[in-house]
Formats: structure tokens, C-alpha cells, sequence
């Protein structure tokens, strides 16, 4: 067989290769210029489509806003028309004449000017949502917020909380139930062509608190905020219309794909047509040129066409104070932007390369910028070839167990923790480690060396983990007689699957703000202030709880309070873990943190365990776990790491779960209290706090290692300064997650404790006398 060219000699047959690949070509690109053609529409389309949804958005806010200002001045004015000057004494009659000049009010209620009753109140009868409103209602200003509550199937209300009495001095105040149907109909009446509007309650998070939806079903790609309505806590979500487009949505650069695709088919099926007609004869088996024709004009040289090169990205300013010494933290917008998330995405991706690892879990907690941070960082991840598993929604410790589940070693929990609503961050496992101080800082110098990957196409599924890590629980911990619960989630994330893994195990559980909300309107969801539990202590006694338990924002810290009230500080927790631990596991070793009691290490040693204090932090704790091959380990603000029947990663809600296993598996059937009380305690302050301007902490600590001066006191600085007397200890080290020095104390007396007290006041004042001590 013979070659001539680009045609190839067979008998009788001639085939034009070149012909046909010109001919393939042109078409493929036709084709594809056909189908950019399309995307282009799609997408001009869809812009269109946007606008009349953001326009229908508008209109339903006003509508709705200008439905709840009517029935505002319509209660406004029925209080001005009755005579409230001889409040409180004559609150039945007031409250008769309020009734009667409200005809369309489906309930008035009256309370104090204190709301000293709601304070007292059982609010799991009373109604956690009418107290938080009630409460609010002195801190919000002339016109409290309107909301809604639904008293049944098919029976929802709007409600508003009103003063009574002379302006920025209440004598009562009223509690309004009005019809919710006016609003219903107004946000009905909206015409909605394109895409859906959701009328959902601000003070709630997910689809559980949607209150009304209109337009169509198939759009689901939901904006990441609603409109607030004016004069309430409602607020109207666009929900996109969906349109199948692959391309990035710049009709401008489809419609230039279009021209390049329809341009290249043109061109080359104008080659493959002139090449067409120059002439060939088949003479036997071969094919010649006749002597006689002239030579045939030359192949046309086909256009070089080089790509353009890829412009050099934009300069995203980073801010290196938010790689801190656990994980990467800050304000989002500020100094944590979707750009940062994307960036530290492709500097995760590219270490993980590294390694040799390919797939990562992305997971995010309640926070309102988590949807959107990890959505840019799954891209950066993506770019740099990592394929992506999308849990969604949940607490930060069903990400660490869904690496486990799925095999890849790899995670990051998108999270703020237990810091404010404009904060966010990530926590990130590779390799089966949680990344820390000098690995963390690896990938901030990544990122500002631009040793970043961009071109890698790895793609992303979304998986629901919860109902397996439900069970992985429940099949593993039960308890062997029903306690009843208060649990305070804090509007976390952890209100979504701690309820039920609580109830999952055997317990009766009353939920105290689970509904989740990045907004956490009810407290700070931070379980070491004795503050934010003050809600938790209230509803257990209210209710006769055999004890309450609370979760920080993200769901790895545990709180946990007694019938009687009492706060059992994490370190006692960890005595009973230990126990519990010790009596199948004996001689293993437990790790504590430095703020933990002095009594800890005589229990461990006394249950035949290895005590070993170390830092304080998550990640340096699990790294200590792993070099020592601890069963436990547990630190002062909450966090607990089981080893044994576990992963070794903090779980709060495991914890919780273990601890009720315990409490309710008592052979002697004490009650938690009784149990606690084995425990010992001394006498001991909470975390103080000093602040200080970022960096300066860590300066005051060097100095204050080397001239305080504690006596005979044993010394521990493996984290600041730990100084370690017979009858208690004090601590002041620097915080890893804040620019604050972290101060305990802990005595077994209160003379004790006033005298460490003042021992550390006089050295830090020695240090710098312009701190402003909190004891």
C-alpha cells in the first residue's frame, strides 16, 4: 500500500483524508458555533428573566410593607383612644377596651412593664418565639418588628408588641395576634412570570421557616439574602429561574464563542470546497497527474491562530493576621472575601496534590456568607484538579466524619464558630490532619507566591451525610432510662441534627433556639460565657429538666447546666469522660489543656489512666492525640476528642451523647447532680478576657515570661504562663483565635483564689501598668 500526499491507494477506491478532516472540522465548529448561539440567547434570556423577578421582589416588598404600616396604625391608633394612665392598676379594663377597639385582633394579651412574667415564664408552653419577641421589644426602638406564629395547621399570625403609656417609659405592654391572611393575599396578588419568591421570617434559617412561596416550582437556585420589609422581621427571597447554560453567563463572551465557532466552520468548509475541485485521475491501482495539466496550485496555507494569552489575574489582597494557629478566621468582606475562599481553595488543592489525594468534603455551618465561601472556595479546590463531595448545611463535626465515611482523608468545615455573625472561616483537614500554625502559614505563603493551579477540572457531587452519621450514633450510644432535656443550639447549625441524635439515643428532648439562624438573634452561640446559658438555666428549671446542654455556633464545644442551675465547667465533664474511658481502656493516656482544673490529673491518675497536659487548641490537641495514641482528650472550652469508639476529632454532639449515656446508665440510678457532685471542684473564675490590638498579645506574653516572678510557684509555659500552687493556680496565655490575653484562676478556697489573683494582677501590672484587668 502507497501513499501519495494526503490520499491513500487502494483498488478502484480513492479516499481524501484531508478533504474529510476539513469537512469534520468545519462541521464541529458550526456546531458548536450553533450551540453558543443558543447559550447566548439562553443567557440574554435569562438576565431578562431576573430583572422581572427582582422587579415582582420589589413589588411584593412594598405591597407587604405597606399592608403591615396600615394594620400598625389601625393598633397605633385603637391604644391612643384608650386611657392608659391608671396602668397597672386597672389592667383588665384597659385590656377589655383594647379588645373592643380591635375587633380584628384574634388575641390581646397584656404584661408588665418589666415583662417580669415572661422572664418567670415556662416557655415551653408559653412559646420560645413570643418570649424572644416580647423580650426584644424595650431594646427595638418606638416600633418593635412585626412577626409571625403559627397557632396550628392552617392557622398563622401576625404579631406585634406595642407600649402602652407615655413615650420611652412603658406602663404595659400588648401583645397583638392579628390575622396573617391580608399579608398572605397581598404577596398572593404579586405577579411572579419568571423564577419564584419566597416570604420567609428573618429570625429563622432553611426551609422549615418559609412562610410563603409564589411562582414556579421548577427554580431553585436560591439568592443568598432576602429583601428586608420594612417594620417587620419578614423578609422576600428571589428564587432564579433555571436555564440549562454551561458557558460562564457573559452574553458577551458566548456571543463571541458563536462568531468564532460559525466564522472557523465557514472557513473551513470554504478549504474544503476549493480543495474539492482540484482534479485527480485513478488510472488501474494507482492515481496520477496527467503530464499535461499543469501542476496544481499550492494547499492554501490555513490561518495560525494562536490563543490569547490568559490575562495575568487581578491582585487580590490577602491579610495574612487571618492565618491564626487553629485554623484561617475573619470579617467577612472585609478581610474574608469569596476571592480570599477561592484562592485558599487552589493553595488546599495544590498541597493536596502534593500528597498524592484527589477528593475533598466541603461543608459549611447556619452562617448566611457560608453558601457563598464555600461555593468559591469548592471552585478554587476544583481549579486546582480536587474533586469536590458538597455535604451542605451542617455541623463542623459531621464534616470530619464524613472524610471518614468517604474515605478521603481530606475536609474543610466552613465556619465561624462560636465568633459573631460577620465572621467566618474554614477549619481544614488533609491527609488526616487538622492543619495548624506552620501549615497553615505553608498555604498563606502559597497564596501571595502565586504557586497556585487554575486549570484543573475537577468536579464537584453534593451528597446527604446526616442520616448516616444519626446512625452511626444512635447504633453505637443508647441510654438505659429516658432523661428529659433542654437543648440550646444557639440558632448554630447544630440545632438541624442534634435534636434528633439526642432523641435518636432515648432521650426526651425540648429544643431551646434550634431553628437555625446566622444571625443568632437570641444569644451568642458560645457555651463557655456563663451569659449565653443564662436562657438554658431558665428553661431547665422552668421545665423540670433533668439537665440542659448547649452547643456553640458549629457544633464541636459542649455546655452542660443542672437542674439546680449549676454550670458544669468542661474540665469536671472531662473527669467523668475519663472514668468511663479508663474502665475498658486502662492506662490510657488523657490530654487536658492547660486552663483545665488542678484536681483533673488526681482523678485520671486515680481511674488508672496517663494524665498529659498540652496547648490549648483543637488541631494541637488532635496532633498531641495522634503522636501519643491518647483514648481522650478535652479542653476548657467545651471541646471533646474521643479515640475510643470514635474518630478522634471534637464532637460536641457526640459528646452530649456519651455524657447522657453515662448519667443514665448509673448503676447506683444517682441523678446528674449526685453524679457531678463526685466530681471536685474548687472555687475558680470563667475565661477573662483583656484585649488588645492584634499582634500585641503575643508581644505582652515574651515579656511577661521573662520578668514575672511567682516564688515557689511550679511553672508550665508550653502555652503563656501556667503557675501551679498547692492550694491553686492561675494562667495567662495569648489567644490563637483573638488578640486577647486569656486569664483562669482556680484555688481550693476563696482565700486562695484572692491571693493568686492578686499575685498575677501585681506581675502583669509590672509588666505594662496601663491594662485594664477584669478581676
Amino acid at each position: 500500500m502507497a501513499m501519495s500526499g494526503a490520499r491513500m491507494r487502494l483498488p478502484g477506491v480513492h479516499v481524501a483524508w484531508g478533504r474529510l478532516l476539513l469537512l469534520a472540522g468545519s462541521t464541529l465548529l458550526l456546531a458548536f458555533g450553533g450551540f453558543c448561539a443558543w447559550q447566548t440567547w439562553l443567557i440574554a434570556e435569562q438576565g431578562g428573566s431576573v430583572q422581572r423577578l427582582h422587579a415582582a421582589q420589589d413589588q411584593a416588598v412594598q405591597a407587604l410593607a405597606a399592608s403591615i404600616a396600615q394594620q400598625r396604625g389601625e393598633v397605633t391608633k385603637a391604644i391612643a383612644g384608650v386611657d392608659t394612665s391608671g396602668l397597672p392598676a386597672n389592667t383588665a379594663d384597659v385590656l377589655t377596651a383594647l379588645k373592643q377597639r380591635l375587633p380584628q385582633a384574634q388575641n390581646v394579651e397584656l404584661y408588665s412593664a418589666g415583662l417580669d412574667e415572661v422572664l418567670h415564664a415556662n416557655y415551653h408552653s408559653f412559646g420560645y418565639a413570643k418570649a424572644a419577641q416580647l423580650m426584644a421589644a424595650p431594646d427595638a426602638g418606638d416600633e418593635p418588628p412585626v412577626e409571625s406564629v403559627a397557632k396550628g395547621p392552617g392557622d398563622r399570625r401576625m404579631t406585634m408588641v406595642e407600649a402602652l403609656g407615655p413615650a420611652g417609659k412603658p406602663a404595659a405592654w400588648a401583645w397583638i395576634e392579628l390575622p396573617f391572611a391580608p399579608l398572605a393575599q397581598r404577596f398572593s396578588d404579586v405577579p411572579v412570570h419568571d423564577g419564584r419568591l419566597q416570604l420567609s421570617q428573618s429570625t429563622d434559617h432553611g426551609d422549615n421557616m418559609q412562610l410563603m412561596t409564589r411562582g414556579s416550582s421548577s427554580a431553585v437556585d436560591a439568592e443568598p439574602a432576602g429583601k428586608p420589609i420594612p417594620g417587620s422581621n419578614f423578609n422576600v427571597v428571589a428564587v432564579l429561574p433555571g436555564a440549562y447554560i454551561v458557558l460562564p453567563q457573559s452574553a458577551v463572551l458566548a456571543a463571541l464563542l458563536t462568531l468564532l465557532g460559525l466564522g472557523g466552520g465557514i472557513g473551513l468548509l470554504s478549504l474544503h470546497r476549493r480543495a474539492s475541485r482540484l482534479p485527480a485521475v485513478v488510472v488501474g491501482e494507482e492515481e496520477s497527474v496527467p503530464e499535461a495539466m499543469p501542476a496544481p496550485a499550492p494547499e492554501p496555507v490555513r490561518p495560525v491562530v494562536r490563543a490569547a494569552p490568559k490575562p495575568a489575574p487581578a491582585a487580590v489582597a490577602v491579610d495574612p493576621a487571618i492565618f491564626r494557629a487553629y485554623d484561617i478566621r475573619g470579617v467577612v468582606g472585609k478581610s474574608l472575601t469569596n476571592e480570599v475562599a477561592k484562592l485558599l481553595g487552589q493553595a488546599i488543592g495544590m498541597l493536596m496534590r502534593e500528597k498524592g489525594l484527589h477528593e475533598m468534603v466541603v461543608g459549611r455551618d447556619g452562617r448566611l456568607s457560608g453558601p457563598e465561601l464555600a461555593s468559591a472556595l469548592s471552585d478554587g479546590l476544583r481549579a486546582a484538579g480536587i474533586d469536590v463531595i458538597d455535604i451542605g448545611a451542617v455541623p463542623t463535626p459531621v464534616v470530619y466524619y464524613a472524610a471518614y465515611r468517604f474515605n478521603t482523608g481530606c475536609g474543610v468545615a466552613v465556619t465561624g464558630s462560636h465568633n459573631p455573625p460577620d465572621y467566618n472561616g474554614f477549619k481544614i483537614v488533609v491527609a488526616g490532619e487538622t492543619l495548624s500554625e506552620g501549615a497553615i502559614q505553608d498555604l498563606y505563603q502559597r497564596i501571595t507566591t502565586h504557586a497556585l493551579d487554575s486549570d484543573g477540572k475537577g468536579s464537584l457531587r453534593h451528597v446527604d451525610v446526616v442520616p448516616d452519621y444519626i446512625e452511626r450514633i444512635t447504633s453505637d450510644v443508647q441510654t438505659e432510662r429516658r432523661l428529659k432535656l433542654v437543648v440550646d443550639c444557639g440558632n448554630g447549625i447544630p440545632g438541624a441534627v442534634a435534636p434528633q441524635v439526642l432523641e435518636g439515643i432515648g432521650c426526651d428532648v425540648i429544643p431551646l433556639y434550634c431553628e437555625v439562624d446566622g444571625n443568632f438573634p437570641n444569644h451568642h452561640p458560645d457555651p463557655s460565657d456563663p451569659r449565653n446559658l443564662e436562657d438554658l438555666v431558665l428553661s431547665v428549671k422552668q421545665t423540670g429538666a433533668d439537665l440542659g446542654l448547649a452547643f456553640d455556633g458549629d457544633g464541636d464545644r459542649l455546655g452542660v447546666v443542672t437542674r439546680n442551675g449549676e454550670i458544669i465547667y468542661p474540665d469536671r465533664t472531662l473527669m467523668l469522660f475519663a472514668r468511663d474511658v479508663l474502665s475498658r481502656q486502662p492506662g490510657a493516656t488523657i490530654i487536658y489543656d492547660v486552663k483545665c482544673t488542678g484536681h483533673l490529673k488526681g482523678q485520671i491518675l486515680d481511674a488508672g489512666g496517663s494524665p498529659l497536659m498540652w496547648r490549648t487548641g483543637h488541631s494541637l490537641i488532635k496532633a498531641k492525640m495522634r503522636e501519643t495514641g491518647a483514648e481522650l482528650a478535652g479542653e476548657m472550652s467545651g471541646h471533646f476528642f474521643f479515640m475510643e469508639r470514635w474518630y478522634g476529632f471534637d464532637d460536641g454532639i457526640y459528646a452530649g451523647a456519651r455524657l447522657l449515656e453515662i448519667l443514665a446508665g448509673d448503676l447506683e440510678g444517682r441523678t446528674p447532680e449526685e453524679i457531678f457532685a463526685t466530681c471536685p471542684k474548687g472555687v475558680s473564675t470563667p475565661e477573662l478576657k483583656v484585649e488588645m490590638a492584634e499582634g500585641e498579645h503575643y508581644r505582652f506574653i515574651e515579656k511577661f515570661r521573662e520578668k514575672a516572678n511567682f516564688g515557689d510557684a511550679t511553672l508550665v509555659t508550653i502555652d503563656g504562663l501556667r503557675a501551679d500552687w498547692p492550694d491553686g493556680w492561675g494562667l495567662v496565655r495569648p489567644s490563637n483565635t483573638t488578640p486577647v490575653l486569656v486569664l483562669r484562676f482556680d484555688a481550693d478556697n476563696d482565700a486562695a483564689l484572692r491571693r493568686i489573683k492578686e499575685t498575677f494582677r501585681a506581675q502583669l501590672l509590672a509588666v505594662d501598668p496601663s491594662l485594664k484587668l477584669p478581676f
